[in-house]
This record gives structure tokens, sequence and C-alpha cells, in this order.
């Protein structure tokens, strides 16, 4: 008979053997347990991301995609509060919008790479997250200093593929 109790301690020590690079136990869980629940019997939080959005219709659809992802989140509406923001308490990730009032996600981006640089931040990846999707939009992010550049509008599926490139993600919400 399975318990909570056991499925924890699968849990936790997948957790540590993963940790460890031990194999493919970084790739797939015990049946039965998922990622979320291994995370939280070891007590180890989601990773934060910082989402940087201006647009409200925006910020509600991807606070909630990163909430039934398990991921906590944190909003600022331009890039002056990013800045603010991951200078406080830097994020695991930040999603930036690329056109914003007062600061632009470029510019921000441009500004934690180099607070990075001089090492006032840790490293984080910085995903462009935009409407526009020329070449010459993809570049401009990558020139200031973005690891990707995804467009809106957001699609769930899309997104959970991405930031699983950069973040272990808890799984799913119900």
């Amino acid at each position: 008979m399975e318990t909570t109790s056991f499925k924890s301690a699968v849990a936790a020590n997948w957790l540590r053997m993963s940790a460890q690079g031990s194999g493919d136990s970084a790739k797939t869980l015990p049946p039965g347990i998922d990622s979320r629940s291994a995370m939280l019997a070891t007590g180890i939080e989601p990773p934060v991301v910082l989402l940087v959005e201006d647009n409200q219709i925006n910020q509600v659809v991807a606070l909630e995609f990163l909430a039934v992802m398990g991921l906590r989140s944190r909003l600022a509406k331009n890039g002056l509060e990013a800045l603010a923001s991951a200078k406080a308490s830097p994020p695991d990730l930040v999603l930036m919008d690329i056109q914003m009032p007062g600061m632009d996600g470029l510019e921000c981006t441009r500004q934690l790479r180099e607070l990075q640089r001089s090492g006032q931040l840790p490293a984080f990846p910085i995903l462009a997250l935009t409407a526009h999707a020329l070449e010459s939009d993809i570049a401009a992010s990558m020139a200031a200093g973005m690891d990707e550049h995804l467009t809106k509008p957001l699609d769930f599926i899309a997104l959970r593929g991405r930031l699983s490139r950069w973040l272990v993600l808890p799984g799913l919400k119900s």
C-alpha cells in the first residue's frame, strides 16, 4: 500500500539524485511522483519568474499561465520597476516585454546584464516577450542581451516549452 509519506520520500530521494546528476533521474520521475510534489516534499521553492509587462490583459494571461505551471511570479509594469525588483530580490528568469513606457525592455535588459557583469546580480535568463516577430526585432533582442525571443499572443504550450529550457518546472497545478 502506497502512502503519502512514501511518495514524499521517493520524491525527496529523486530530487537529491537529480541534483547530484546521477543518470536519467533528472529527466524522468518515478511513476506516480510529479516534480511539484518532489519539490514540496524537500522544501524546495518553485522558481520565481519576473514578468515585465505594461499591458493589463497580457499581465493577467501570463501570470495565470505561470501559476498553472506551479511557478512563483512577480510583476513589474516597466523597465524601471523591473530593475528595482531584480535588485531587491533576483528572479530565476525574466519575461521581458520590449515596448513599455519609461524604460523599454531592451534598455532594461542591457542594464540588467551590466549589473550581472559587475557582480551586483546573479546570472538569470531573460526572454523577450513581444508582438514584434521580424528578424530585425529578434536581432535587437539578442543584441540587448536576451536569451530568447517569444512572440505574443502567448501560447501556453510554447511558453511552457521555452521555460522548461531554463527552469525546472514544478508541474501543472490542478
